[in-house]
């Protein structure tokens, strides 16, 4: 079984109007809220990559990265290198 990446989820509390919908909606419980409402990261390591919190904020507030895609970008860099190698 290929080992599982972790998804990285960025907050920008300046855009955050505190409403708490990315908390609700995470069916992992990744998120929580602080006592000024804040959300921040309670369980990153259980992320699955859903991006409901990211789909669901209304401020465009969350962004959730997955690894895969970083992956597929250095795999498309690896194809275009040997693309340029066989035209030569």
């Amino acid at each position: 079984m290929a080992k599982k990446g972790k998804h990285s989820i960025e907050i920008y509390k300046s855009w955050c109007k505190r409403c708490g919908i990315c908390a609700a909606f995470c069916p992992a419980q990744v998120l929580a809220q602080d006592e000024a409402g804040n959300p921040y990261l309670k369980d990153p390591d259980q992320c699955t990559g859903c991006q409901l919190c990211q789909l669901r904020c209304p401020d465009f507030a969350i962004n959730v990265k997955s690894p895969r895609k970083k992956e597929d970008k250095d795999l498309g860099k690896t194809e275009e290198k040997v693309e340029e190698g066989t035209n030569e």
